[in-house]
């Protein structure tokens, strides 16, 4: 990435669920679809820094993403989106939008439980914290094939320097901002879980 402030994906992506994260605390308005896969989307990167470990869960991710965007110029808002896949009878349905939804929820729970292990952690290697993330939110709902070829990637994982030089940040700034998302995604996560849980649709598929 370039130098420059403007250029700081951790800055941005905090400040980006930040938004999404006072729209729901507030309680009052549904979350759009639109800045909801703007703010997915600055995650992105991020994937993409961790190297071949997380190849396949990148691909996976940016796809479902840029699927989301595209529907939000037909379905505004998140709930609109899961009732419409009700109201079609193609929730589970591979490429339906609530399954989209879904494996990006996964997506940024990884990055949330990958960044509070990096913060309780001095260790230079990202091998536990991201083996970690990637076993209690990930690996459950992938084949043995997938998880293999994770546990094999794990081992050429970039230091946590070489992360943040990647993603242009210093430690000092790096450590507020994966604080900031932590905090702000948290509440995002539990309310794409409610969606789905209020509506029966369950969340382990």
């Amino acid at each position: 990435m370039e130098d420059g402030d403007g250029d700081k994906a951790l800055r941005k992506i905090g400040e980006a669920f930040k938004e999404i994260a006072s729209a729901v605390n507030s309680q009052t308005v549904d979350i759009e679809v639109a800045p909801f896969s703007h703010a997915c989307s600055l995650v992105s990167p991020l994937f993409g820094c961790l190297g071949i470990a997380f190849k396949f869960a990148e691909m996976d991710y940016v796809a479902k993403v840029n699927d989301l965007a595209k529907t939000s110029s037909s379905i505004s808002t998140l709930s609109a989106l899961l009732d419409h896949d009700i109201e079609g009878n193609c929730v589970r349905k591979a490429g339906s939008n609530s399954r989209n939804l879904l494996r990006v929820k996964r997506g940024l729970d990884m990055v949330r439980v990958l960044f509070e292990h990096m913060l309780a952690s001095d260790d230079s290697s990202l091998r536990n914290p991201a083996s970690t993330a990637y076993a209690e939110v990930l690996a459950p709902h992938h084949g043995w094939a997938i998880r293999k070829a994770v546990a094999a990637g794990m081992y050429v994982l970039p230091t946590k320097a070489q992360l943040l030089a990647r993603l242009n940040e210093d430690e000092a700034t790096a450590r507020i901002q994966m604080q900031n998302y932590i905090n702000a995604s948290a509440p995002v996560i539990l309310y794409i879980n409610k969606l789905f849980l209020t509506r029966e649709l369950g969340i382990d598929w």
